[in-house]
């Protein structure tokens, strides 16, 4: 796989799947404009890896029904020139209470903490059932390629199941998967590893978000975890290593200022980079600040409003305005009706 340009699309929530977790012929749709210039890689909205979900109209890839309903999906990225990883998640914690009602199943996590007082608290997980989280994700992997995507990236950022695991905020256990840097490290270095060793490293990336406070995450010094994780993951010789800046915060922005100067440092290889970045800022970044590195920039936002973003940057067309309210209505509407530019469609066939 080798991208064209430095610009790639965010595993972005978008909630367009059926309420089994079935993608639908919309995001078929939804995908395509987005990989409408060569080259371009996306990775997938995140990707439940099992039946204990808690988020609606998410999408899976446990099951078979999944799997078929992924195929057309990626077949029409590739048909387009492009590249897509689907990222793999487990709510944990983060788990929608009257979602994971609704379907039954009980909210687990690292430890019994809430993301905030009120909140229902979360079961803490058994080592049983930590064992079959490392299975979902390997079964979910497996799943993927079957499903035509070009890798996995293991989602382990935004306060989810993995980053629950990682960080002391919200992993207080003290047995082999907490207590310590190490151990808290454990689950994600299982993780991974096992899903390289049914797909080989060059088809597997890691998303990470060492100072984000999304989810109520954050721990008072991340550097010494976030090394440790960033270090096992570095001897798997991954696709690629995701940074999530301190100021995304979910859809929103934060105030953080925080560096992830440590990581760039750690990390040898190919890396992504997610930080509510404009063109020009993503420009400076990669020309300025870190010339010698490997950087791909990763937009979400104005990929959602701007399908042509890549060419739009290339030929210094002004972006399109995105509309928070449409980000999660469920509807075709702010999801297949952002326009391409005039400049774009007298260059292309849509």
């Amino acid at each position: 796989m080798e991208v064209k340009h430095r610009i790639g699309m965010a595993p972005l929530t978008r909630v367009r799947a059926t309420e089994d977790r079935i993608p639908t012929p919309v995001m078929k749709e939804y995908y395509s404009q987005r990989a409408s210039v060569p080259g371009t890689l996306i990775i997938s909205e995140g990707t439940l890896v099992s039946a204990c979900g808690g988020f609606p109209n998410a999408p899976g890839i446990w099951n078979e029904e999944q799997v078929t309903a992924w195929k057309p999906i990626t077949d029409e990225v590739h048909r387009r020139g492009s590249f897509i990883f689907c990222q793999i998640f487990a709510t944990g914690r983060a788990a929608i209470p009257e979602v994971a009602k609704k379907e039954g199943v009980d909210i687990v996590a690292p430890s019994a903490i809430p993301i905030q007082e009120g909140d229902p608290a979360p079961r803490a997980m058994t080592l049983e059932e930590i064992k079959q989280s490392i299975q979902d994700f390997v079964t979910a992997s497996e799943n993927a390629i079957r499903a035509g995507f070009d890798g996995v990236e293991v989602h382990g950022a935004n306060g989810y199941l993995l980053d629950q695991f990682i960080q002391d905020v919200s992993n207080q256990r003290d047995d082999d998967y907490g207590g310590s840097v190490e151990n808290r490290s454990r689950l994600i270095d299982e993780v991974v590893k096992s899903v390289v060793a049914v797909l080989g490293p060059e088809r597997v990336g890691i998303r990470l978000s060492p100072w984000s406070e999304f989810q109520a995450m954050k721990m008072d010094d991340p550097i010494p975890q976030f090394t440790d994780v960033i270090n096992k993951a570095s001897g798997s010789n991954l696709a690629y290593l995701h940074l999530v800046e301190s100021r995304m915060a979910g859809a929103s922005d934060s105030e953080g200022g925080e560096t992830l100067d440590f990581a760039y440092k750690l990390w040898k290889g190919p890396a992504l980079v997610a930080g509510g970045y404009d063109l020009a800022d993503a420009r400076k970044l990669v020309d300025e600040e870190y010339p010698d590195k490997d950087i791909v920039v990763i937009f979400g936002r104005y990929f959602i409003s701007n399908p042509d973003l890549v060419f739009r940057a290339k030929q210094g067309l002004e972006l399109h305005a995105y509309d928070r309210s449409t980000f999660y209505t469920g509807t075709p509407a702010g999801y297949v009706d952002y326009p391409f530019s005039a400049e774009y469609l007298a260059t292309e066939v849509i």
